[in-house]
Order: C-alpha cells, then structure tokens, then sequence
C-alpha cells in the first residue's frame, strides 16, 4: 500500500525546502520532500569558494543544455541547476539580492493580487536573519543567515571606485529602499560557509518531516481533475505515495513544467507527440521561460593579487586550505563575486536593467567543462541584462522522465535585447578606463581592443553570451490563458496541486533570483496553512 501522507513536496530547492519546513513546523501536518539528488554532504557545498567546483560535478548538478539557440550561432548553452538538497542554492554564487521593488508591483499589475512589494516584504523579513540588524527593510531571527563579505580585497575596491569615477553612486544595501549604484553585494552564508535553503530549513527536521533523497518524482497522480499522490523512482524501485490534500510543485523553471508535462498537463499537441494522455490542454505549461542574460569583459591584472592565483599555484592551494581550516579566512571563505553594480541601459528607463558582476577572476572557459582560469592575474565585469524582451520555453525531449527538458532561449531577438547588450559592455570599458582601476590593466582580454563598433561587439556576444542562470516563468501565475497557477499558486483546473517556486513569476525580477525563490517558498507555505486552516485545502484554482 503506498504511504499517506498530508503534504507532498517535490524537489527540495530554494522553494521546496522552505515550502517543507514551514508545513512541518507546527507539528499538525505530515509532509514528504523529494529530492531526486544526493544528501548535501559534499564539502565543496558548504565552502563559499566551492561553487567552482560543483559548478561542474554531475553528481550535485544536473548540468542540462539548451537546444541550439537560433539567435546565437545555434550554440548549446550550458545549464548548471542543483541536483541535491538545497538546490540551486547549494551551488549557487551565493549573492542575496531580492530585485527591485517595482517588480513585485508589475507583478500585481499583471493580476497577481498579494504580490506587490508591500505584500510579499514581510516573506523576505521573515525568512532573513540579517547580520546588520532588523530595520524596515530587514528581518533577524528567520532561518536564512544574510552576511556582509568576509573579504573585501584592493581590486574590488579599486573596482568600486572606478565605478563611481564613471559616475554611479554608491549603494550599500541593494535590498534597501533603492537598488540602483554599485557596492558589495551580501551572502547566504554563516561563519564563513554556505547557508543554502537546506540548512536554513532541513537542519533540525521534526519527526512528521519525511526527507527522501536519491528520490527522483517522475508524474503527479491526478484522478477525476485531482492531485492525489506522487510517482518516484528510488533506489528501492517505483514508489507511490498519496496525498491526503496537497501535492507542491517545487522543481524549478525547468523541473517544474518538465513534471506537470510528463503527468499530462501542458500543450496537448506536444503531449501527444511524445505519447502521453493529455489531462489538460495547458499551453502556458513550459511557455513564457525568462532568464537573464550575461555578456563578460576581462582583462589582464598588473598584480597578482587575483583568485587566478590560487588556481594556477598548488602552494598558494594549500596554504588557502590550511587557513580556511583554521581560521575561516583567505579566498575560500569569499565568494570571489564581492561586489556589483546596479544600472540602466538608457537613463530614460525608470529602474536599472543592467547587473554588473565584478570577479576578481578571469577565465578562458567556463562551461561543463569546467571553470578553467588564465594563467596570469586577471579579473572580470559581467554585464547582466536583467529585463530581456525574449521569451523561451520548456519542452520534453523525451517521455522519457529522466532525460533532460528541451530548452529553448528567445535571446538577442529584439532591438532593445541587443542594444542593452551592447550598452553594457561599452558601460564595462568605461569603467576600466576610470583613474582608480588604469594601474591594475594590463590589456583587455575579452571582447579585445580590434573589437569597438557595433557589429563586432555583436559578434562577439553572439559567440560568447550565455544565460545567467536565473530561469524563471515556465510556469507563470495569473489569470487566463497565458498563465499555469493562479495567485495562490494553484494550478488551474486541477485540484490539489500548486507549483511553487522560480518558475511562477509572471516576469522575471531584476537581480539574483535565490532570495526571491526562497521568499515564494514562505508565502506559499503561508497560503497553504491558511487554505488548510480554513478547512479548503487542495480546492481547485
């Protein structure tokens, strides 16, 4: 007989985890999560300088690629996502940042009532424990520990003060009353480690919390227009569990609509296709993907005071080993993406649409094949667009539910995708030509000095761009036809199942997505109680 229980969640991410703490904590409700990856016990994820190594371990990453991106030479671009408790955020770069407060108010605008920055700030508060303290922007006392850097080196402050010589103010809280200007950026971290979703909120688990992990969800049950369990492969084979009211959604922008589409919700044609029954004629499902997209600029330092240096020395390797061991200092107790610049495109536009990511690293790859640094000083400005025109979708390559989703990116589509592209490279070069930062430039490696007009550049990022790896809206809320979920994250027609995490937002937000993801987790875990408190769990959106 398969097992009941109150509450199922599938996949244990930023969303997931927190979706499964705050159901389980008051003791009322039984909840299972499944995670179809490993328990987060390898070193490398709780050591903040790590990521580069997960980064490209398939036993923690899932390490998908897209379909050949038309607009970008049909290059396959690499998709790094978690595949462990935590998630993304177990791999992830560790930057906290929750966008900007406009974009929760669009989010309102577009019918997605409860979701303006008023409505979703106190989710955000109450998840944070703020190492600066509670104010009206901040929380203390939540699960998720939020740090100032550890380290802050001579370049990245050579790096800032360039910045503001080019004419960007500082900013030294982008989660404050403004986003735009340049700082350093905070972490999820404690003493000097991760702080992923998982130890914010699977660290103490209470006993009506089951945790099966290896544990990979492979279709919703849904009997007569009802979620009513969950199939999964384990190691122990094909396991089925019921849910007495709800089954939570929790895969992420690609997990999630790969999931409702092999248990037959989604764009009937293409179910067909691939041989599965079609429940519900639902093309929103996998439609609407929206990612970010990052353009990089290096260049050659005159010092050697870059993570370059680490790498390419074993000494240098070891003695960073020992005093992050003892002491939790040096570069592996930083993230390396110490700070960041929040800026516009065109200064006509109303809230910034362009991240700078300032590395003191430089890479001549970075891909599935690994994270493969210069063999001298180097380091990095990544122009990020954070409100692209194009719209991709996710799509089964296969019946076959371990097999990768197909995805597909609509970047460099429109005038505007392109120029704000362009704009932010040339924004970089500005930057490195500022008094503060001429002494430490050798030369610049990428895009190259013969690169400088308009159709090179865009050569260039046609070659070379990738996606930021912040995939959201695959399964977009609101009402009507063009969206999955309803505000309440129920999925339309279908009772008992909500999809809750990265893959609701009607439109991406301006900035990392880990805190958003982690605050959608808080508020739907919130609405679930609520509906279960009212005696209408599980009613149909």
């Amino acid at each position: 007989m398969p097992d009941t229980y109150d509450f199922i969640v599938t996949g244990a991410g930023s969303a997931g985890c927190a979706i499964a703490g705050r159901l389980a904590e008051s003791g009322q409700y039984r909840v299972l999560l499944l995670e179809a990856g490993p328990p987060d016990k390898n070193p490398w994820i709780h050591i903040p300088l790590g990521y580069a190594k997960t980064y490209v371990d398939p036993s923690l990453n899932w390490m998908f690629e897209t379909e050949p991106q038309p607009q970008m030479q049909n290059r396959r671009l690499y998709l790094p996502r978690g595949k462990t408790l935590g998630g993304s955020s177990s791999i992830n770069g560790m930057v906290y940042i929750r966008g900007h407060h406009a974009d929760y108010d669009e989010w309102r605008q577009r019918g997605c009532t409860g979701w303006d920055w008023d409505s979703v700030l106190p989710y955000f508060k109450k998840a944070e424990n703020q190492a600066r303290g509670e104010n009206a922007y901040h929380g203390t006392g939540g699960p998720l520990h939020v740090n100032d850097q550890s380290e802050k080196g001579e370049l990245s402050e050579a790096m800032l003060e360039a910045c503001q010589q080019a004419g960007i103010p500082a900013n030294p809280d982008f989660n404050g009353p403004n986003q735009e200007g340049c700082g350093y950026y905070q972490t999820t971290t404690n003493n000097k480690r991760r702080w992923s979703a998982a130890k914010a909120y699977l660290s103490n688990p209470p006993p009506n919390l089951t945790i099966q992990t290896n544990a990979h969800a492979t279709k919703v049950v849904i009997k007569n227009g009802r979620a009513t369990g969950v199939e999964y492969q384990s190691p122990a084979g094909r396991q089925v569990s019921e849910a007495r009211y709800e089954v939570i959604v929790s895969g992420g922008a690609y997990g999630s609509p790969q999931l409702l589409q092999l248990s037959g919700l989604g764009p009937a044609q293409h179910l067909q296709d691939m041989g599965i029954d079609v429940v519900r004629d639902m093309p929103a499902v996998g439609s609407n993907l929206h990612d970010h997209f990052n353009t990089t600029a290096s260049w050659r330092c005159s010092k050697p005071i870059t993570l370059n240096e680490l790498n390419n020395s074993k000494l240098r390797q070891v003695a960073a080993g020992i005093r992050y061991a003892l002491f939790r200092t040096g570069p592996m107790a930083s993230n390396g993406i110490t700070a960041g610049v929040f800026t516009r495109s065109d200064m006509r536009l109303e809230r910034p649409d362009i991240q700078i990511n300032l590395f003191e690293w430089s890479t001549k790859e970075r891909s599935r094949d690994g994270v493969i640094p210069h063999p001298f000083p180097g380091f990095t400005m990544t122009p990020v667009h954070l409100r692209p025109d194009g719209r991709g979708t996710v799509r089964l390559g296969s019946p076959d539910p371990f097999a990768w989703p197909a995805v597909l990116f609509d970047y460099l589509k429109t005038d505007y995708d392109i120029q704000a592209a362009l704009a932010g490279l040339r924004l970089v070069r500005k930057i490195a030509e500022q008094p503060a930062l001429r002494p430490y430039v050798v030369s610049e490696i990428f895009p190259g000095v013969d690169l400088q007009n308009d159709d090179d550049l865009l050569d260039y990022v046609r070659r070379t761009g990738v996606s930021n790896q912040h995939p959201t809206s695959s399964c977009a809320m609101g009402n009507g036809p063009n969206t999955v979920v309803d505000p309440r994250l129920r999925v339309h027609g279908v009772a008992g199942l909500r999809v809750a995490d990265a893959s609701i937002m009607p439109v991406v937000v301006g900035g990392n997505t880990n805190a958003p993801t982690i605050m959608i987790g808080e508020k739907a875990a919130a609405m679930i109680l609520e509906d279960a408190k009212a005696g209408t769990p599980g009613m149909a959106a």
